[in-house]
């Protein structure tokens, strides 16, 4: 045995990096997935286009990011700051989705309702799901302390 420290985890930039592709994979795979089961549209306001659909995962991203972000900053992250990451990409996808509608020019009524049944609907609770999931994976990436896999010979001890 070697007198060395234990090794931190993962930085959080790092974690909210990965947590991040966590995050968007989850979503939008989870999104389909979803649109399949229940054979329904993820935004059924017709004549949207698909630029609110993007607007509001580019926003729900963005805001999970930064939560993750200001969660990591504790010694070390408590589990529950992947609640609040789940709030913001909740509520960044619905801004997004009213945004992303008054941007490709749609009528802001439209924009709204599109929100409104992105709330209400199951594509609100598949983005927070999948920002619970990834918070808890970026959380576990700076928690988790320990070092890359080694032989046996790379020890210095030669004890058998």
């Amino acid at each position: 045995m070697t007198n060395e420290q234990r090794p931190a985890g993962v930085s959080p930039p790092v974690a909210v990096v990965f947590a991040s592709v966590v995050f968007i994979a989850l979503s939008i795979g989870g999104l389909g997935v979803t649109s399949l089961v229940v054979d329904a549209d993820v935004i059924p306001v017709r004549g949207l286009g698909a630029i609110p659909g993007i607007i509001g995962q580019v926003l729900a991203l963005a805001g999970f990011a930064a939560t993750l972000w200001w969660g990591l900053r504790a010694d070390p992250p408590g589990w529950l700051t992947a609640v609040p990451c789940a709030i913001a990409a909740y509520l960044g996808e619905v801004l997004g989705v009213v945004l992303g509608a008054l941007v490709s020019g749609a009528d802001p009524v439209r924009g709204v309702a599109a929100a409104q049944s992105v709330a209400l609907g199951f594509p609100g609770p598949v983005v927070a799901g999948a920002a619970v999931l990834a918070g808890l994976f970026g959380i576990l990436l700076v928690r988790a302390r320990t070092t890359g896999p080694r032989w046996r010979w790379e020890d210095e001890d030669e004890s058998p």
